[in-house]
């Protein structure tokens, strides 16, 4: 990271600071009901406002039109979370870059916090509007960027205003681009990799990256069944992509050359509906029903790929084992969780997205060596791709 400059660089006392953070949160009506993402940017903030800056914080926050304001994707709710968090009042600006915005950042004292309102109001955030940058950088002095959730996403607030102003990255940013690349570039070994979700077209990138890196290689969730299909295997009603199965095959062959230990389910729990009350049965992967589909990995796999975690060095995990948010189908992805929290000798890091829902769902995040707020760009960083949003900083 020597080549990117940290806020530690900074001179920000009197300087107004425009940061771009992660407040992407999940709301319940006007009450955020997991402040994570919040919480993992305020040693920044702090930092900020105890040497004196005036910090100017921008986030975007659901789907928006890009029409002007929606109640629904209001950031106000975050800015009042935030003002708990931090034990101070926090100022929110009922736009982005237009009179309230610049009148209130206009009445900053040094150590204040103002949020601005979500930046996907406006079309132009995402389109990289190069008026639209100089909107934003003419709000501030200085540009830090703590959103590594976003950081593959070359828009206006993560990487045009990054090259007007003088551009630093915050803690976060920092930490998740040192720890995800430096496990990357020397893992303890043995490592190993775990990834589920439903699709290999999704991973394909990913795959093809950590069977460069990893020992062993754990394959859950529903793109375990394209795989299985490479195999010759049945599968039934379960979710599948045909025209990924030559690739999946080639990933195998691949793992065999690499001497990568490629891990697949040997038995699943199978149900005759997409439904928590679904009828259920554990089947071994050679004696699928044709009418049933296969929503988690059963027991028999579940122990195989603890034995795997426990003997590993380093964990890297990515994407839930089976659909973990119905009940009955939890098991194997709360035995995957609690097999990477209960080894204490690894490295383990969480790569965003589900997996991150999961380890907080069945309460083991503090167990974790390190949890990861960006699904999409930790993959990105994983697979060697350059994210903008990093690029923008060097």
């Amino acid at each position: 990271m020597a080549e990117i400059k940290t806020v530690d660089e900074a001179e920000v006392a009197g300087k107004r600071v425009l940061v771009r953070v992660d407040f992407n949160v999940p709301l319940d009506g006007d009450t955020v009901t997991d402040d994570t993402r919040i919480r993992a940017a305020l040693p920044t903030i702090r930092k900020l406002v105890d040497e004196g800056a005036r910090v100017v914080l921008m986030s975007h926050l659901g789907r928006p039109a890009g029409e002007g304001f929606e109640e629904k994707f209001s950031l106000a709710p975050a800015a009042a979370r935030l003002a708990e968090l931090l034990g101070r009042p926090v100022a929110f600006a009922t736009d982005t870059v237009g009179p309230d915005a610049q009148a209130k950042v206009a009445a900053l004292a040094d150590g204040d916090v103002l949020v601005l309102e979500n930046l996907r109001f406006d079309k132009r955030e995402k389109k990289n509007d190069p008026a639209f940058c100089e909107e934003l950088a003419a709000l501030a002095d200085l540009y830090v960027n703590d959103a590594f959730g976003t950081a593959h996403r070359a828009h206006a607030s993560t990487a045009g205003v990054a090259a007007l102003l003088p551009a630093y990255a915050g803690y976060l940013m920092e930490n998740e681009v040192a720890t995800l690349t430096g496990m990357l570039d020397e893992p303890k070994r043995p490592f190993v990799a775990i990834l589920g979700g439903s699709k290999v077209s999704d991973k394909i990138k990913v795959i093809d990256a950590l069977l460069d890196k990893a020992d062993t290689l754990i394959i859950g969730g529903g793109m375990c069944f394209t795989f299985l299909l490479a195999q010759g295997k049945a599968v039934g009603t379960s979710l599948k992509e045909e025209d990924w199965v030559e690739r999946a095959a080639a990933m195998m062959k691949k793992a065999e050359e690499r001497g990568v230990s490629l891990l697949l389910p040997v038995d699943v729990v199978a149900a005759d509906a997409f439904a928590d009350d679904a009828r259920t049965a554990i089947v071994s992967v050679d004696e699928m029903p044709d009418d049933m589909m296969g929503l988690d990995i059963g027991p028999e796999t579940a122990a195989l790929y603890a034995e795997a975690i426990a003997m590993a060095k380093s964990v890297f995990w990515n994407g839930p084992m089976g659909v973990f948010e119905m009940p009955s189908f939890e098991a194997g992805t709360r035995r995957v969780a609690e097999a990477v929290a209960a080894n204490a000798e690894a490295d383990t890091i969480i790569g965003g997205g589900d997996s991150v829902a999961a380890v907080n769902k069945f309460d083991l995040a503090d167990s974790m060596t390190f949890i990861s707020t960006g699904g999409g760009a930790s993959m990105e960083l994983v697979q060697g791709e350059k994210l903008p949003g990093v690029e923008a900083l060097r």
